[in-house]
Protein backbone atom coordinates (compact mmCIF):
# COMPACT_ATOMS: atom_id res chain seq x y z
CA UNK A 1 0.00 0.00 0.00
CA UNK A 2 1.24 3.47 -0.84
CA UNK A 3 -0.18 6.97 -1.15
CA UNK A 4 0.10 8.29 -4.71
CA UNK A 5 -0.16 12.00 -5.45
CA UNK A 6 -0.30 12.88 -9.13
CA UNK A 7 -0.19 16.34 -10.70
CA UNK A 8 -1.71 18.07 -7.69
CA UNK A 9 -2.43 21.77 -8.18
CA UNK A 10 -3.89 24.25 -5.70
CA UNK A 11 -4.78 27.85 -6.48
CA UNK A 12 -6.37 30.60 -4.44
CA UNK A 13 -8.05 32.79 -7.00
CA UNK A 14 -5.43 33.63 -9.61
CA UNK A 15 -2.55 32.73 -7.26
CA UNK A 16 -1.03 29.31 -7.87
CA UNK A 17 0.14 27.87 -4.52
CA UNK A 18 0.97 24.25 -5.43
CA UNK A 19 2.05 23.40 -8.98
CA UNK A 20 2.23 19.93 -10.52
CA UNK A 21 3.13 18.07 -7.32
CA UNK A 22 3.85 14.37 -7.86
CA UNK A 23 5.07 11.97 -5.18
CA UNK A 24 4.59 8.51 -3.65
CA UNK A 25 4.47 8.08 0.14
CA UNK A 26 5.18 4.44 1.07
CA UNK A 27 3.26 2.35 3.59
CA UNK A 28 4.77 2.26 7.06
CA UNK A 29 7.01 5.26 6.49
CA UNK A 30 7.20 8.90 7.52
CA UNK A 31 7.53 11.51 4.80
CA UNK A 32 8.57 14.95 6.06
CA UNK A 33 7.73 18.11 4.13
CA UNK A 34 10.29 20.89 4.52
CA UNK A 35 10.64 24.37 3.08
CA UNK A 36 10.55 27.99 4.13
CA UNK A 37 7.42 29.84 5.26
CA UNK A 38 5.01 30.09 2.36
CA UNK A 39 6.57 27.20 0.46
CA UNK A 40 3.21 25.38 0.37
CA UNK A 41 3.57 22.71 3.07
CA UNK A 42 0.35 23.48 4.94
CA UNK A 43 -1.60 24.04 1.73
CA UNK A 44 -0.46 20.68 0.39
CA UNK A 45 -1.52 18.84 3.55
CA UNK A 46 -4.91 20.57 3.63
CA UNK A 47 -5.53 19.70 -0.02
CA UNK A 48 -4.63 16.05 0.58
CA UNK A 49 -7.02 15.98 3.54
CA UNK A 50 -9.84 17.30 1.36
CA UNK A 51 -9.98 20.69 3.08
CA UNK A 52 -8.82 22.86 0.16
CA UNK A 53 -9.99 22.79 -3.48
CA UNK A 54 -7.46 21.05 -5.68
CA UNK A 55 -6.90 19.57 -9.08
CA UNK A 56 -5.12 16.26 -9.50
CA UNK A 57 -5.47 12.65 -8.40
CA UNK A 58 -4.67 11.06 -5.05
CA UNK A 59 -4.93 7.32 -4.53
CA UNK A 60 -4.12 4.59 -2.03
CA UNK A 61 -2.74 1.40 -3.60
CA UNK A 62 -4.01 2.43 -7.02
CA UNK A 63 -7.55 3.29 -5.99
CA UNK A 64 -8.40 6.95 -6.53
CA UNK A 65 -9.87 8.58 -3.43
CA UNK A 66 -13.19 10.39 -3.60
CA UNK A 67 -13.87 13.28 -1.20
CA UNK A 68 -15.76 10.83 1.02
CA UNK A 69 -12.78 8.43 0.94
CA UNK A 70 -10.48 11.28 1.96
CA UNK A 71 -12.58 12.02 5.03
CA UNK A 72 -12.81 8.34 5.97
CA UNK A 73 -9.25 7.18 5.34
CA UNK A 74 -7.20 10.31 6.07
CA UNK A 75 -6.73 11.95 9.46
CA UNK A 76 -5.40 15.50 9.56
CA UNK A 77 -4.12 17.66 12.41
CA UNK A 78 -3.60 21.37 11.67
CA UNK A 79 -0.80 23.45 13.08
CA UNK A 80 -3.24 25.70 14.93
CA UNK A 81 -5.05 23.72 17.65
CA UNK A 82 -6.09 26.76 19.68
CA UNK A 83 -9.82 26.65 18.89
CA UNK A 84 -11.91 27.12 22.02
CA UNK A 85 -14.01 24.20 23.19
CA UNK A 86 -15.89 23.17 26.32
CA UNK A 87 -15.34 19.48 25.55
CA UNK A 88 -13.23 17.47 27.95
CA UNK A 89 -9.92 15.97 26.93
CA UNK A 90 -11.44 12.47 26.89
CA UNK A 91 -14.38 13.62 24.76
CA UNK A 92 -12.04 15.18 22.20
CA UNK A 93 -10.14 11.91 21.83
CA UNK A 94 -13.35 9.87 21.57
CA UNK A 95 -14.44 12.06 18.64
CA UNK A 96 -11.65 10.38 16.69
CA UNK A 97 -13.97 7.37 16.48
CA UNK A 98 -17.07 9.44 15.74
CA UNK A 99 -18.19 6.97 13.08
CA UNK A 100 -18.52 4.18 15.66
CA UNK A 101 -20.19 6.25 18.39
CA UNK A 102 -23.91 6.07 19.06
CA UNK A 103 -26.21 7.02 21.90
CA UNK A 104 -24.05 4.80 24.08
CA UNK A 105 -20.32 4.30 23.95
CA UNK A 106 -19.26 0.89 22.61
CA UNK A 107 -17.86 -1.39 25.28
CA UNK A 108 -14.23 -0.69 26.06
CA UNK A 109 -13.84 2.38 23.84
CA UNK A 110 -13.43 4.80 26.76
CA UNK A 111 -10.72 2.58 28.19
CA UNK A 112 -8.97 2.52 24.81
CA UNK A 113 -9.12 6.32 24.67
CA UNK A 114 -7.66 6.52 28.17
CA UNK A 115 -4.82 4.20 27.15
CA UNK A 116 -4.15 6.41 24.12
CA UNK A 117 -3.99 9.49 26.38
CA UNK A 118 -1.66 7.69 28.74
CA UNK A 119 0.81 7.21 25.88
CA UNK A 120 1.62 10.91 26.16
CA UNK A 121 1.10 11.17 29.92
CA UNK A 122 -2.29 12.88 29.53
CA UNK A 123 -4.55 10.42 31.37
CA UNK A 124 -4.73 12.66 34.45
CA UNK A 125 -6.22 15.42 32.28
CA UNK A 126 -9.16 13.33 31.02
CA UNK A 127 -11.83 15.40 32.79
CA UNK A 128 -10.30 18.81 32.12
CA UNK A 129 -11.90 21.00 29.49
CA UNK A 130 -9.80 21.71 26.45
CA UNK A 131 -9.78 25.42 27.30
CA UNK A 132 -8.18 24.67 30.66
CA UNK A 133 -4.97 23.08 29.45
CA UNK A 134 -1.80 24.50 27.91
CA UNK A 135 -1.16 24.90 24.20
CA UNK A 136 1.36 22.06 24.19
CA UNK A 137 -1.03 19.75 26.04
CA UNK A 138 -3.82 20.68 23.61
CA UNK A 139 -1.57 19.79 20.69
CA UNK A 140 -0.90 16.37 22.25
CA UNK A 141 -4.64 15.82 22.78
CA UNK A 142 -5.42 16.48 19.11
CA UNK A 143 -2.54 14.24 18.06
CA UNK A 144 -3.96 11.51 20.29
CA UNK A 145 -7.35 12.01 18.62
CA UNK A 146 -5.79 11.66 15.15
CA UNK A 147 -3.97 8.47 16.15
CA UNK A 148 -7.10 7.11 17.84
CA UNK A 149 -8.90 7.22 14.48
CA UNK A 150 -6.43 4.58 13.20
CA UNK A 151 -6.38 6.09 9.69
CA UNK A 152 -4.65 4.64 6.68
CA UNK A 153 -3.03 8.04 6.04
CA UNK A 154 -2.08 10.49 8.81
CA UNK A 155 -1.27 14.11 7.90
CA UNK A 156 0.24 16.39 10.55
CA UNK A 157 1.13 20.06 10.22
CA UNK A 158 4.01 20.89 12.57
CA UNK A 159 2.95 18.33 15.21
CA UNK A 160 5.83 19.24 17.56
CA UNK A 161 5.76 23.04 17.18
CA UNK A 162 4.37 23.83 20.67
CA UNK A 163 6.17 21.05 22.52
CA UNK A 164 9.24 20.97 24.74
CA UNK A 165 12.24 18.91 23.65
CA UNK A 166 11.26 15.79 25.57
CA UNK A 167 7.74 15.72 24.17
CA UNK A 168 9.02 16.40 20.65
CA UNK A 169 11.05 13.20 20.89
CA UNK A 170 8.19 11.26 22.51
CA UNK A 171 5.81 12.28 19.72
CA UNK A 172 8.21 11.43 16.91
CA UNK A 173 9.14 8.11 18.56
CA UNK A 174 5.43 7.30 18.79
CA UNK A 175 4.73 8.26 15.18
CA UNK A 176 7.63 6.13 13.99
CA UNK A 177 6.29 3.17 15.98
CA UNK A 178 2.74 3.65 14.61
CA UNK A 179 4.07 3.76 11.05
CA UNK A 180 6.14 0.60 11.52
CA UNK A 181 3.61 -1.47 13.48
CA UNK A 182 0.37 -0.44 11.75
CA UNK A 183 1.65 0.30 8.26
CA UNK A 184 0.26 3.83 8.55
CA UNK A 185 1.34 6.29 5.87
CA UNK A 186 2.45 9.46 7.66
CA UNK A 187 3.13 12.84 6.09
CA UNK A 188 4.13 15.77 8.26
CA UNK A 189 5.39 19.30 7.82
CA UNK A 190 8.49 20.12 9.86
CA UNK A 191 10.75 23.11 10.41
CA UNK A 192 13.39 21.30 12.48
CA UNK A 193 15.63 19.81 9.81
CA UNK A 194 17.69 17.75 12.24
CA UNK A 195 14.62 16.05 13.70
CA UNK A 196 13.38 15.46 10.16
CA UNK A 197 16.69 13.79 9.32
CA UNK A 198 16.50 11.65 12.46
CA UNK A 199 12.92 10.41 12.15
CA UNK A 200 11.72 10.69 8.55
CA UNK A 201 12.25 7.89 6.06
CA UNK A 202 11.92 10.41 3.23
CA UNK A 203 12.15 14.17 3.00
CA UNK A 204 10.39 16.27 0.38
CA UNK A 205 11.52 19.85 -0.10
CA UNK A 206 9.06 22.46 -1.38
CA UNK A 207 10.08 25.75 -2.91
CA UNK A 208 7.43 28.14 -4.17
CA UNK A 209 4.82 25.38 -4.29
CA UNK A 210 6.99 23.13 -6.43
CA UNK A 211 8.76 19.94 -5.39
CA UNK A 212 12.41 20.93 -5.27
CA UNK A 213 13.95 17.74 -3.85
CA UNK A 214 12.85 14.34 -2.57
CA UNK A 215 14.55 11.28 -1.14
CA UNK A 216 16.51 10.17 1.92
CA UNK A 217 17.74 12.91 4.23
CA UNK A 218 21.34 12.54 3.10
CA UNK A 219 20.29 13.36 -0.49
CA UNK A 220 17.91 16.23 0.31
CA UNK A 221 19.68 18.06 3.15
CA UNK A 222 22.63 19.32 1.16
CA UNK A 223 24.22 22.76 1.26
CA UNK A 224 23.06 23.51 -2.30
CA UNK A 225 19.46 22.45 -1.63
CA UNK A 226 19.25 24.47 1.58
CA UNK A 227 20.63 27.53 -0.17
CA UNK A 228 18.01 27.18 -2.91
CA UNK A 229 15.06 26.43 -0.61
CA UNK A 230 15.84 28.57 2.43
CA UNK A 231 18.36 31.15 1.25
CA UNK A 232 20.94 30.12 3.85
CA UNK A 233 24.47 28.85 4.03
CA UNK A 234 24.73 25.74 6.18
CA UNK A 235 27.39 23.29 7.27
CA UNK A 236 26.32 19.65 6.86
CA UNK A 237 27.95 16.88 8.90
CA UNK A 238 27.08 13.20 9.23
CA UNK A 239 26.29 11.62 12.60
CA UNK A 240 27.15 8.10 13.75
CA UNK A 241 24.19 6.71 11.79
CA UNK A 242 25.24 8.51 8.59
CA UNK A 243 22.36 10.95 8.91
CA UNK A 244 22.99 14.61 8.06
CA UNK A 245 23.09 17.25 10.78
CA UNK A 246 22.44 20.83 9.70
CA UNK A 247 24.25 23.80 11.25
CA UNK A 248 22.87 27.06 9.79
CA UNK A 249 25.61 29.66 9.36
CA UNK A 250 24.11 32.75 7.73
CA UNK A 251 21.33 34.03 5.52
CA UNK A 252 22.30 34.81 1.95
CA UNK A 253 20.84 37.28 -0.54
Amino acid sequence: MSFHIKNLNVAYGSTQVISGFDDIWPKGQITALIGCNGAGKSTLLRALAGLSPMQGVISVSGGALSPEDQRRQIAYMPQDTSAQSSLTVLEVVLLGRLGSLGLRLPAGIAEQAMAALDTFGLASLQSRQLDEISGGQRQLVFLTQALFRQPRVLLLDEPTAALDLRHQLLVLDRLQKVARQNGTIIGLAMHDLNLAAQYADRIVGLNGGVKAAAGPAVEVLTANNLRAMYGIEARITLDAHNQPQVLPIRAVE
